[in-house]
C-alpha cells in the first residue's frame, strides 16, 4: 500500500513540473491510404469455378471426340442455359456511366482558357501542436501572464515564478521567483529588443530584468497604489495599468521614471496596447470602458485627457488588438456579460461593427499574414475561434482547453499562437499558417532601452 502511494505521489509530482510536455498519441493521416476494393456483386464465382475446373475438361473432350449433330445441338443449348459463352472470367459487369456535359463545349473551352484566380483554402489543424504543463497559473481574468518576445522566447508567470521557454530549442529556464510578500506575479511583457522583460507584481511594484544575464536591472515604485495587472512597451516607455485605475508612462532610461499619468478609468485597468505607430494607446478596464489616448494630445495637455471614451461594452474589456494592415482599426472584446467583439475607427471614435460571440472574450490576436482575427473564450466551450475579416465568418474553432482561455501570445513570425488557460496547460496552435512568400527584410538595429540604466536600482 505504501509503495503504491509513493509511486502515485511521484507521478503526480512529475506531471506538475512546469512546462513539461504532454505526449499524446497521434493518428497518422497517411496510414489510411486509398486502396482498390472490387465490386464482388458484379462477379460470377460459380462460373469462374466451373471454367477453371470442369469447363476446361469438357472443352478438351469435345475437341477430341467426333460429335454428332444431336450432341452438338445439346451442347450449345446447355452452354446457353448455363451461361457458358463467356470469354472472360471475373469480369466487371458494371460499366461506368457516360460523363454528363454540364456546359456547352464552346463555353467549356473558353472557361479552361481563363487563369485560375481562386486561392486554395488553407488547412487549419484542429488540435494543438504541443501541450506543456503550467501548474499554479493564476486563473484571473484581469491579469496578463503570458508573452512571446521578439527573440523567440516565451515568458509565462506561474504563481510567484517567471519561467522562460525557448521556442527554438525547447529548453526551459527559471528567471525569478518573487517573494511571498510581493507576489504573485500579475503581469509580464517583453521589451521590443526581446532581451529585457517587465514583471508587474501584486504589491504595485514593477521589476525590470535582463533575461540574457538573469539579472534584475531596477524596480519601478510609486506609480501605483495596488497590483499592476497590465503592461505595454513603446520603445523606452513602459506603460503600466493598475487596480487603482491609473495608467502610468515610465521612462526606463531615467531615475525619476514616472513621466505621464493617464486618469480616466474608475476601476482596474486590465488591458493595454500601443498602436503599431506608437502614437495611440488603447486601454480597457473593469469599468466596461475603452479609452484611446494620443501622445500628442497627452503631451500638450496637463490634464492628460483621452482622445476617445468608448462606452458600448457592457462588461470588463481586457482583449485589445490593433490591426496590423489597417491604420486606426482597433478590435476589442468584452467579458462574460458582454461577449462581443467590436471594431473601432480610432480616428473618429466610431464603432464599425459588433459581433456576438456567445461567450466571454478573453484575448484577441490579429494575423500578421492574412486578414484574420483569433479570439479566445471562456464558458461554455473554452475555445479559440478564427474569424475572417471583415466578413467575420468563422473559419475554425479550436478546442482542447477545459477551462477559460485567459491568455494568448503570438510567435515572432506570426504563424504560431500559444494559449494558457485555467486548466493549467499551455498549448501551441499552428493556426495562422506559413506566409506564401517570406519577405526578407533588412535587419534593423535592436533598440536598447536600458543602455543608460545598467546600475540603477
Amino acid at each position: 500500500m505504501d509503495a503504491g502511494m509513493s509511486t502515485s505521489s511521484h507521478l503526480k509530482a512529475q506531471a506538475r513540473f512546469p512546462l513539461q510536455e504532454h505526449f499524446l498519441p497521434r493518428k497518422n493521416s497517411k496510414e489510411n491510404l486509398d486502396r482498390f476494393i472490387p465490386n464482388r456483386s458484379a462477379m460470377d464465382f460459380d462460373y469462374a469455378h466451373y471454367a477453371l475446373t470442369e469447363g476446361r475438361k469438357g472443352k478438351d473432350q469435345a475437341a477430341a471426340a467426333v460429335s454428332s449433330p444431336s450432341r452438338e445441338a445439346y451442347r450449345k443449348q446447355l452452354a446457353e442455359t448455363m451461361n457458358l459463352n463467356h470469354t472472360r472470367i471475373l469480369a466487371f459487369r458494371n460499366k461506368p456511366q457516360a460523363p454528363v456535359e454540364l456546359l456547352p463545349t464552346d463555353h467549356s473551352a473558353s472557361l479552361n482558357q481563363q487563369p485560375k484566380s481562386v486561392k486554395p483554402r488553407r488547412y487549419i489543424p484542429q488540435s494543438s501542436e504541443r501541450t506543456l504543463d503550467a501548474p499554479d497559473i493564476v486563473d484571473d481574468f484581469y491579469l496578463n501572464l503570458l508573452d512571446w518576445g521578439s527573440a523567440n522566447v516565451l515568458a509565462i508567470a506561474l504563481g510567484h515564478t517567471v519561467y522562460l521557454w525557448d521556442a527554438s530549442t525547447g529548453s526551459t529556464s527559471e528567471l525569478v521567483t518573487i517573494d511571498e510578500e510581493k507576489g504573485p506575479v500579475t503581469s509580464i511583457n517583453w521589451a521590443p529588443d526581446g532581451r529585457h522583460v517587465a514583471i508587474g507584481l501584486n504589491n504595485s511594484e514593477v521589476q525590470l530584468w535582463d533575461s540574457a544575464s538573469n539579472r534584475q536591472l531596477r524596480t519601478l515604485k510609486g506609480g501605483h497604489q495596488s497590483r499592476v495587472g497590465s503592461l505595454a512597451w513603446n520603445n523606452h516607455i513602459l506603460t503600466t495599468g493598475g487596480m487603482d485605475g491609473q495608467i502610468v508612462n515610465n521612462d526606463v532610461r531615467i531615475r525619476s521614471h514616472v513621466v505621464e499619468t493617464y486618469r480616466g478609468h474608475t476601476q482596474e485597468v486590465c488591458g493595454l496596447k500601443w498602436s503599431g505607430s506608437g502614437q495611440q494607446l488603447a486601454s480597457g478596464g473593469n469599468d466596461n470602458v475603452v479609452h484611446i489616448w494620443d501622445r500628442s494630445v497627452a503631451s500638450s495637455n496637463s490634464t492628460t485627457q483621452w482622445l476617445h471614451r468608448l462606452e458600448e461594452h457592457t462588461s470588463a474589456v481586457k482583449a485589445l488588438a490593433w490591426c496590423p494592415f489597417q491604420a486606426n482599426l482597433l478590435a476589442t472584446g468584452g467579458g462574460g456579460g458582454d461577449r462581443t467583439i467590436k471594431f473601432w475607427n480610432t480616428h473618429t471614435g466610431a464603432c464599425l461593427n459588433s459581433v456576438d460571440t456567445g461567450s466571454q472574450v478573453c484575448s484577441l490576436l490579429w494575423s500578421k499574414n492574412e486578414r484574420e482575427l483569433l479570439s479566445s473564450h471562456g464558458f461554455t466551450q473554452n475555445q479559440l475561434t478564427l474569424w475572417k475579416y471583415p466578413s467575420m465568418v468563422k473559419m475554425a474553432e479550436l478546442s482542447g482547453h477545459t477551462s477559460r482561455v485567459l491568455y494568448m501570445a503570438q510567435s515572432p513570425d506570426g504563424c504560431t499562437v500559444a494559449s494558457a488557460a485555467g486548466d493549467e496547460t499551455l498549448r501551441f496552435w499552428n493556426v495562422f499558417g506559413v506566409p506564401e512568400i517570406a519577405k526578407k527584410a533588412a535587419p534593423k538595429a535592436a533598440h536598447e532601452p536600458f543602455s543608460h540604466v545598467n546600475r540603477i536600482r
